[in-house]
């Protein structure tokens, strides 16, 4: 474990910056333009897959359209017009409540009153009759005295707007603060400033039932997504027109600021609004709001999700009664010359005053999605659970797999955030989390390619010629686990060699030659490949391969022997083919040995190769070269059999002392793995073990008694050359010293 990290640290500092990076985000210590960008699309995105895509009959909308201004005239329509507007919308038609999503905010002089005031105090000061029909006719004369009056202990509601412009000035009048100056005092709340406004004229405010501004908030791409329910002027607090509108509905409820801890306003211990909350006899009515106490659109469709009805069409009477009685009445206007068309989520070129019915739709269903100040440590965790995980577990996993990890952590990604959307209403940012998935699966993926594909090819280059691709592969995994410097390993070498050789080559052609030796030796190197042996090197028609090196091999007895068992198999399918093309079939010698030697790249400066050396390596060569004496195919050495003689079924051989070697070796053929030899060559075995005992023994008659045997059944040269040693021996005893081994004078 210490090795893979150290491995891979520097991919794991990289990560854990660029986690930083993103976390320093998430926590708003700074904001990354970008991922604000994309977690505003995303959220746009989740507004239009998740709108009801209905008509909500409730709130009508009374357009200032094109027809309207068509038919009655320009913008701003004279005040008579309006209070007769609003006595057929209350007395006729029986409306709920009324709201103006435009300003009142100068004089209506249409009626001539100031022409005829100005003669009453002039020209016709004097004249009676004038006088009194003035007097008579002044009240209905004065348009916005009459609006007012109409309006007066009706459930109206009107707007008003206010400008963050600085230097600006305040016009008209505005309705009385839902909470004054100070009453937030010690509570680090970002409300939404402004420095002026446009109200409405005094009068026709002192008789509505209320008012709101109607000041979207902008983002930085020009859509409105949000709306102050309540905004900060002079240090004290106004509502929005949907929530003015929405406390007429339910009879003009006490607004309550919503804290978590529930306390009183004046509580200094949490400095965040999480509500706005109505209470009304029903119970409380809780807006969710967010920093900026501010409220998101829950925008319930494209333009069009309310009623539209042409204002002159009240006003004509062609309205049905029944179609607005009890409904929320909004006045706004579609008219594009009237300047009231926003660019939003789901429209960019969208009624403001619809913006508005959505507000009131939301807060009356209780579906605005909010985003409370603790998002921000919900978002910190997520992204470092999701990153912390991806920063360890890439590094370690091969390319499909880091695949499927960053696969399911977008999904986890995904269905956290949507699940909170879907069944909480509550907006988390998913950017972040997006981007972060996005840029670690990258740098791993580029990583991989760009500097461990480099170090596999320094691998490939190094050890590519004598080891299978899949060590190269895992060597990768961990290079500074591998070396070509030479070091001390017990490991298992293998020697082969075909038999008669020089004749073979003699009675062939050159192109043929090298054909059959590219057949041959491709066969076998394929058998010492699929068993993981380092392919050392061809001696003419020798090969020399070994294993447990430079990949640690905890069996490479076993492996060698099992390859070259599978050598053995192999010449038999070449020699059908050798056969059927008219060269003679060949036949090869293995010798396996197992011992301490030294690997690593040995040579000289202008060539150098990686191999074994040692004495174990000598013996491996010299078994291989008496395997001929034996007429056996494979010879292992005592080292190599004292690893596997439990996996296979061996044939002892001899005690042999070879040249460089005073004390004597064990000798043995492998007959095959265990548990898949005949029992006929079981038997044999065991017979030729009794006669081994026995000529060991000196016992010459009864060694004799059982080879004779064994050549009558089972002829074999190995039974011929123990008789010959026994003639041998009867004439030239070994002495009482000895200790059953044969000395062989080889190279």
């Amino acid at each position: 474990m210490r090795t893979t990290v150290k491995r891979h640290l520097p991919r794991f500092l990289i990560g854990f910056l660029i986690l930083a990076v993103l976390l320093g985000h998430a926590a708003e210590l700074y904001q990354i333009g970008l991922i604000n960008r994309l977690d505003a699309i995303i959220y746009d995105a989740k507004v239009r897959l998740s709108m009801a895509h209905d008509v909500d009959d409730r709130i009508v909308i009374l357009d200032l359209d094109e027809k309207s201004l068509v038919e009655v005239g320009h913008w701003p329509w004279g005040r008579d017009k309006m209070a007769t507007l609003v006595e057929k919308l209350f007395d006729t038609y029986g409306i709920r409540v009324l709201g103006f999503d435009v300003v009142w905010a100068e004089p209506d002089d249409s009626s001539g009153l100031k022409s005829l005031e100005a003669l009453a105090h002039k020209e016709l000061h004097g004249d009676d009759a004038f006088q009194n029909a003035f007097k008579t006719l002044r009240p209905r004369l004065d348009y916005d005295a009459r609006f007012a009056e109409t309006i007066k202990g009706k459930r109206v509601v009107l707007g008003y707007y206010f400008s963050g412009k600085e230097g600006g000035k305040s016009s008209g009048a505005i309705p009385p603060p839902v909470f004054p100056a100070g009453a937030f005092a010690g509570r680090d709340i970002p409300f939404t400033h402004w420095v002026s406004y446009g109200g409405n004229l005094p009068e026709l405010q002192r008789a509505a039932a209320g008012a709101g501004h109607f000041n979207p908030l902008v983002d930085s791409d020009g859509l409105s997504r949000r709306v102050p329910i309540l905004a900060e002027y002079q240090g004290a607090y106004y509502e929005s027109l949907s929530l003015a509108m929405t406390r007429a509905v339910l009879g003009f409820p006490k607004v309550v600021p919503g804290f978590p801890d529930e306390q009183a306003v004046s509580s200094k211990t949490y400095g965040a609004m999480e509500s706005v909350d109505l209470e009304t006899a029903r119970g409380t009515l809780s807006i969710p709001v967010d920093a900026n106490v501010a409220a998101l659109i829950p925008y319930r469709g494209p333009q069009g999700s309310f009623r539209y009805i042409s204002a002159v069409d009240v006003l004509r009477d062609r309205v049905k009664p029944g179609d607005l009685m009890g409904k929320i009445v909004l006045m706004g206007t579609t008219a594009p010359g009237l300047m009231d068309l926003r660019a939003t989520p789901v429209g960019e070129a969208y009624a403001g005053v619809e913006i508005h019915a959505n507000l009131i739709a939301g807060f009356l269903d209780g579906t605005v999605k909010y985003k409370p100040s603790y998002v921000l440590g919900f978002d910190v965790l997520l992204t470092l659970l999701i990153g912390g995980a991806m920063v360890f577990l890439l590094p370690l996993l091969s390319p499909l797999r880091a695949s499927l990890v960053a696969l399911l952590a977008l999904l986890f990604a995904l269905g956290v955030n949507l699940g909170f959307w879907r069944y909480a209403n509550l907006v988390l940012p998913l950017a972040g989390s997006l981007a972060l998935i996005a840029i670690l699966y990258a740098f791993n993926m580029s990583w991989g390619y760009f500097v461990e594909s480099r170090i596999k090819r320094q691998f490939t280059e190094l050890f590519g010629q004598y080891v299978p691709p899949e060590l190269v592969d895992e060597m990768a995994k961990n290079p500074e686990s591998y070396s070509m410097e030479g070091r001390k390993a017990n490991l298992t070498v293998m020697f082969s060699d075909v038999r008669g050789f020089t004749t073979i080559s003699e009675g062939l052609q050159p192109d043929q030659l090298a054909t059959l030796m590219n057949l041959y030796l491709g066969a076998m190197t394929t058998v010492i490949r699929d068993h993981r042996g380092t392919l050392d090197k061809y001696i003419g028609d020798a090969i020399m391969a070994f294993w447990g090196a430079p990949v640690a091999e905890a069996d490479h007895g076993r492996l060698a022997v099992v390859t070259a068992l599978d050598m053995q198999h192999a010449l038999v399918a070449l020699n059908r083919e050798l056969l059927a093309k008219g060269w003679p079939e060949l036949k090869i010698g293995v010798g396996v040995n197992t011992g301490t030697m030294t690997v690593g790249d040995m040579g000289s400066p202008v060539r150098k190769a990686y191999t074994v050396m040692g004495d174990a390596v000598n013996l491996g060569s010299r078994l291989e070269g008496i395997t001929k004496q034996y007429g056996v195919g494979i010879i292992v050495g005592e080292g190599t059999h004292e690893l596997v003689k439990n996996d296979f079924v061996f044939r002892e051989l001899d005690l042999v002392k070879v040249k460089g070697k005073d004390k004597p070796v064990a000798i043995f053929e492998p007959l095959g793995v265990a548990g898949q030899v005949e029992d006929a060559l079981l038997d044999e075995n065991a017979r030729w073990s009794r006669a081994l005992g026995a000529y060991r023994a000196q016992d010459w008659d009864a060694a004799e008694r059982a080879l004779l045997e064994l050549s009558r059944t089972s002829p074999h040269k190995l039974y011929a050359v123990y008789l010959e040693r026994i003639a041998h021996y009867r004439n030239e005893a070994p002495g009482v010293d000895w200790d059953g081994s044969w000395k062989f004078d080889t190279k």
